[in-house]
């Protein structure tokens, strides 16, 4: 049987300071677009496989 969850809440506490530094220092802009495009480029595969079908 399966469930429908309707109604989902999330509660998060950020601190800037720490947010701020790790992001910037683990990872570089090179890296991050690398990701986006790779991610796209998945996207579009998947979509042209559901297309030949």
């Amino acid at each position: 049987m399966p469930i429908e969850i309707k109604e989902l809440h999330i509660k998060i506490n950020v601190d800037e300071k720490a947010a701020a530094t790790s992001t910037a220092a683990s990872i570089d802009e090179k890296q991050m677009m690398r990701a986006v495009s790779e991610s796209v480029e998945q996207a579009v595969n998947i979509e042209h496989r559901k297309k030949e079908r």
